[in-house]
């Protein structure tokens, strides 16, 4: 936990009474607790679905930021972990040395861009082994330059558009056009592919999902089918997420899954997958929140507001009260629970199912772990805002 954390009251209060029975209700809220059975359950989980599918595992970093869950993951088994944001793999991979972590596989999923970024990269490539995918020969070139710069070596995928219209080149001549880059390039290696399906991953109805991530698999299989042709071995074939991980399975072209908000699950992903086989994962994390006026009948008001989560997927899910229970919006501060002939306290605790996990967990300086009322640790957000 940081330094500057521990000088807060509220946070060494909880501090002081780790591991000790009802240390849960010293949590001053609204806080994120995440169930500390439940986050091993399904790193776990996931470990063996890849190892017994026989492809490698590089979890998502962006969901929960933490360098703790980062090393949970990478002993269970990950090859690697992936990153969306530069900054948070700096900052990561500096926090993974200070314990010990040498070498670790990192790949960042979003082209860099500009002479700066590339430099920030090709220092980076000196701490760990660095991936970095590319969708224009631009993007190539300033890797390049940089790396000799800095003599390190870095390596590329391509990064293939499978429908989703983000990133990525579109077809195989613009990425047979990369790679020819690439390989006259000294300080680059070419490793393979990414084709990451961010539309797809919350498609509700399974068949529904199927049918799109075929068709989307279909754009990045062409690519590889271009290159084979070519004459260019594409090792790795990355890509996947929490919402179509068994459909990835299944379809068989990605050797490398980068799936994130397994390990907290949240309310958008509950509502499309529903009993699907990629919904069995448990929900470990929850927005704790307190009520503080019970002063009408069909409603409470509670202290976790805009500003407590992310609102890009609506409302969060009242725990253990659905149906009867919904949540509204009540301001920047606060939020209304509407429940008809209620008997909640004023003071008492409620568990909100975040709207969306990954935007929801940068919002906060902390995670506290819990196991039933007892608060057992507390995990930093370690590259919370670093979204440079």
């Amino acid at each position: 936990m940081s330094e500057a954390r521990r000088d807060v009251r509220a946070y060494d209060e909880v501090l002081a009474h780790l591991g000790e029975a009802n240390s849960r209700a010293l949590i001053a809220t609204p806080a994120l607790v995440c169930d500390l059975g439940l986050l091993h359950t399904n790193i776990e989980r996931m470990a063996h679905l890849a190892g017994d599918a026989g492809v490698t595992l590089r979890p998502h970093v962006k969901s929960h930021k933490s360098v703790f869950i980062a090393e949970q993951q990478l002993r269970a088994g990950a090859v690697g972990l992936s990153f969306a944001k530069l900054g948070e793999a700096e900052v990561v991979v500096d926090r993974l040395h200070a314990d010990g972590h040498d070498e670790v596989s990192v790949l960042l999923t979003s082209p860099l861009v500009g002479r700066h970024s590339a430099e920030r990269a090709a220092v980076l490539a000196a701490q760990c082994d660095l991936i970095v995918v590319v969708d224009h020969c631009d993007g190539v070139d300033e890797l390049e330059a940089a790396a000799m710069a800095h003599e390190t070596t870095i390596s590329v995928l391509c990064d293939v558009d499978v429908g989703l219209g983000r990133t990525g080149v579109v077809g195989a001549a613009q990425a047979l056009a990369v790679v020819e880059r690439v390989h006259a390039a000294t300080r680059l290696r070419f490793k393979g592919v990414q084709g990451y399906g961010g539309h797809l991953q919350h498609i509700a109805g399974r068949e529904h999902r199927r049918e799109a991530t075929i068709d989307s698999t279909k754009r990045l299989s062409a690519v590889i089918d271009a290159l084979d042709s070519a004459g260019v071995a594409v090792a790795i074939r990355s890509g996947g997420g929490t919402g179509t991980l068994g459909l990835d399975l299944e379809i068989g072209v990605l050797n490398e899954l980068q799936p994130g908000s397994y390990v907290f699950m949240d309310r958008e992903y509950r509502d499309a997958l529903g009993e699907d086989p990629e919904g069995r994962f448990a929900q470990s994390l929850t927005l704790l929140t307190s009520v503080i006026s019970v002063n009408h009948e069909d409603y409470v008001t509670v202290d976790a507001g805009l500003k407590s989560m992310a609102t890009d997927a609506g409302v969060p899910s009242v725990l253990g009260h659905e149906p009867k229970a919904t949540y509204e919006f009540f301001g920047d501060e606060q939020g209304m629970v509407i429940y008809p002939g209620h008997s909640f306290r004023r003071g008492e605790r409620l568990e909100l199912v975040p709207p969306h996990c990954d935007p929801t967990v940068d919002r906060y300086d902390v995670v506290w772990l819990v196991h039933d009322d007892v608060v057992v640790d507390v995990l930093d957000v370690t590259a919370r805002g670093r979204s440079q």
